[in-house]
């Protein structure tokens, strides 16, 4: 395996909106609507029963995922389905009521308290009172990963220092040595603490892509550095061809996943933000027409206060020929940070 721990130091309620656009893109499989951040066929039934008031389904799903060990589903979920109990508690309380020790449950409740307090200025304070939950969460279940990439995200929120976090990393990785979360995790951790140094995230994320299987979302993670470097305006340049070779990484990895699918779709959405921003244009046409309906707020949400707008717009000036790809046309410009490191802080940023 790679060494990917040398480049350490030493070390909603979910959204769904569908609008139409202004004319028909004839080319996506579901015609001119558009949805946002769907979930797909496993997520939800558990949703719809949640907002009925019963945990049932989410129980049962995320219990499955445990079993089989389906851990980049089994993060994917629990991210949902907190964001779900954030807005709509009823059903989570009489879960945690129901089975206060239940490792799915208690992954939930992680989750949901990192993000209740991460949007908080006094942020560090607040998630140092969240690491006993992290902790049952981690010893309910040995073998996942998920809890120790809430942890890793803990970490980088409240400061800690590089020692600790090798430590969490090295627990994390042995667990699931490709879990894509824990691997976002360590870049966003890089990137707060090297700000400005896009190099070296770049050497972490490549180094962790050669060393999975082709079909991992580990092979992402060089186009997740890439956009982190294009929605930053500090550090020094990276070479154009180091984005190119982060890109076509990620073009692989979606020709690998089903067309119009809900489970890729933030994927693409993020390497559709990243091939505009390289002006790639008929790269990034393939990627809108396998995206289908499928918006997600990430990445459009860091450069837009209307995500499902900017992608509508987006995806009609490419597919349709509504607007002059280029950099003095009409896609660049709204595709910059609303802010000088990527927007504003958000619960999900974690």
């Amino acid at each position: 395996m790679v060494d990917t721990m040398a480049l350490l130091p030493a070390f909603l309620r979910p959204t769904r909106m569908t609008r139409r656009a202004s004319r028909p893109a004839a080319p996506l499989p579901a015609g001119d609507e558009a949805v946002l951040d769907a979930p797909d066929e496993r997520l939800s039934p558990a949703l719809v029963a949640a907002g009925r008031g019963e945990y049932g389904v989410a129980e049962a799903l995320l219990a499955t995922t445990r079993a089989t060990a389906a851990w980049e589903d089994r993060d994917r979920c629990a991210k949902r389905l907190a964001a779900f109990a954030r807005s709509r508690p009823e059903w989570f309380e009489a879960w945690r009521a129901a089975a206060p020790d239940d490792p799915d449950a208690l992954l939930v409740a992680t989750q949901l308290a990192v993000d209740r307090v991460w949007p908080s200025p006094a942020r560090a304070e607040l998630l140092r009172e969240v690491s006993p939950l992290i902790t049952a969460a981690a010893r309910a279940d040995d073998r996942d990963p998920v809890p120790w990439r809430i942890a890793l995200d803990h970490a980088r929120g409240s400061r800690a220092g590089h020692r600790y976090f090798e430590e969490l990393w090295e627990a994390a990785v042995r667990r699931a040595p490709h879990h894509y979360g824990c691997h976002v995790a360590a870049l966003r951790y890089l990137g707060t603490f090297w700000h400005g140094s896009h190099r070296e995230c770049f050497d972490f994320a490549d180094l962790a892509a050669q060393d999975a299987p082709a079909d991992s979302l580990v092979q992402a993670l060089p186009a997740r550095a890439a956009f982190a470097y294009l929605t930053d305006d500090c550090g020094p340049e990276v070479p154009r061809e180091r984005l190119d070779a982060a890109a076509d990484r990620a073009v692989a990895l979606s020709g690998r996943f089903p067309a119009a699918d809900p489970w890729p779709a933030e994927v693409r959405n993020k390497l559709v933000y990243v091939l505009v921003r390289l002006e790639r244009w008929e790269d990034a046409r393939a990627q809108l027409r396998l995206t289908g309906p499928y918006a997600t707020s990430f990445p459009w949400d860091r450069v837009s206060e209307d995500p499902l707008g900017l992608f509508l717009r987006l995806r009609e000036e490419l597919l349709n020929g509504t607007g002059t790809p280029g950099p003095k046309g009409l896609l660049p410009a709204p595709l910059r940070p609303r802010s000088g490191h990527g927007g504003h802080a958000r619960a999900g940023d974690h």
